[in-house]
C-alpha cells in the first residue's frame, strides 16, 4: 500500500513539475514575444526615419509576407515609398492601407498627398472630399489649398492656406506655397509680402528667398531685399534677378546684375557666366 502511495505521489509530483515547466515555458515565450514586439516597433521607427528609403521599402515588403493585413507594416511601406519618391507605388500602398481595419482619416490625407505627388490632382480631390470636415489638421488644409490652386479656385485656395497657417507653429513652407500661388496669379505685391513672412519664420528657406526676388523683379524692382543671406546665396539671388530683368526686356540691367553675381560668388559661377556670354553674343 505504501508503494502504491509513493508511486501516486511521484506521479502527481511529476505531473506538477511538468505543468510548472509548461507554464514556465509559456511565460518565457510570452516574455520573448513582448520583447520582440518592442524591438520590432523600434526597428520600424528606425526604418521610417534613419534608414535609406529603398532599404526601408525592402524591409516592410519582407515584413508583410504572411502579414498582409498588418496595417502598421502597410503604413510603413507606404511612407517608405513616398520617401523613396516611388509615388505610383506609394498610391497603391496607401489605397491598401485605407481598406484595412484601423484605417484613419490621416490615412486618407496621406493617400491624397501621394496622389498629388504622382500628379493625379482629380483623384487627390476625391480622396480629400472623403475626409470629414471635423478632421481639421495642418496637412489636410495644406493639401486642400494645393488642390484648389491646381483648379485655379483662388478664393478657396486663400481660405485653405489661411487655415493651414493657423494650425501650425512652423508655417514657413505653407506661406512660401501661398506666396507662389499669388505669384502665378500676378498678385506680385501680396506674393512679396508672403515670401517675406516665410523668411521671417525660417531664415534658411532659400526657395522663399528666390521667390521673393522673382516677385520683386516682376515689379521691376531689381534691388536685393534686406534679408539674411550668405555670399553664395547673394550671388544666386542676383542671378535670378538678372534673368528676371532680361525676361522683362531690361537687358542692360540684367547684364549688370549678372556681372555683379559673378564677382560676388566666392568660386567660379559657371551658370551666371554662361548667361552673360549668351547675352553678349546676341
Amino acid at each position: 500500500m505504501r508503494q502504491i502511495f509513493l508511486a501516486s505521489a511521484c506521479l502527481a509530483g511529476g505531473l506538477f513539475l511538468s505543468a510548472c515547466a509548461e507554464n514556465g515555458s509559456a511565460t518565457v515565450d510570452r516574455a520573448f514575444q513582448d520583447i520582440n514586439v518592442i524591438d520590432e516597433t523600434d526597428l520600424n521607427d528606425v526604418m521610417l526615419t534613419a534608414a535609406d528609403p529603398n532599404e526601408a521599402v525592402n524591409y516592410f515588403s519582407r515584413a508583410l509576407n504572411g502579414n498582409a493585413n498588418r496595417i502598421d507594416l502597410q503604413r510603413g511601406l507606404a511612407k517608405s515609398l513616398v520617401r523613396a519618391k516611388r509615388n505610383t507605388e506609394a498610391v497603391t500602398a496607401w489605397k491598401k492601407v485605407n481598406t484595412l481595419d484601423g484605417a484613419t482619416n490621416d490615412d486618407k490625407v496621406d493617400l491624397a498627398d501621394a496622389l498629388i505627388r504622382s500628379g493625379d490632382w482629380d483623384a487627390a480631390k476625391v480622396a480629400l472630399d472623403e475626409v470629414p470636415p471635423t478632421h481639421e489638421t495642418f496637412r489636410r488644409y495644406r493639401l486642400e489649398a494645393m488642390v484648389a490652386d491646381s483648379n485655379r479656385d483662388w478664393k478657396k485656395a486663400d481660405s485653405f492656406y489661411e487655415i493651414a497657417v493657423s494650425l501650425t507653429t512652423r508655417p514657413a513652407s505653407v506661406m512660401n506655397n501661398w506666396g507662389y500661388s499669388k505669384l502665378t496669379r500676378g498678385d506680385f505685391a501680396d506674393a512679396e509680402r508672403l515670401f517675406g513672412e516665410a523668411i521671417r519664420q525660417d531664415q534658411s528657406l532659400f526657395t522663399a528667398k528666390n521667390n521673393l526676388v522673382l516677385a520683386r523683379g516682376a515689379q521691376r524692382n531689381y534691388s536685393l531685399p534686406v534679408i539674411p543671406m550668405g555670399q553664395i546665396e547673394r550671388a544666386q539671388l542676383l542671378h535670378t534677378l538678372a534673368l528676371t530683368a532680361v525676361k522683362q526686356g531690361d537687358v542692360t540691367t540684367g547684364e549688370g546684375l549678372l556681372r555683379e553675381a559673378i564677382s560676388t560668388h566666392p568660386q567660379h559661377f559657371e551658370e551666371a557666366v554662361r548667361s552673360l556670354r549668351a547675352l553678349e553674343s546676341v
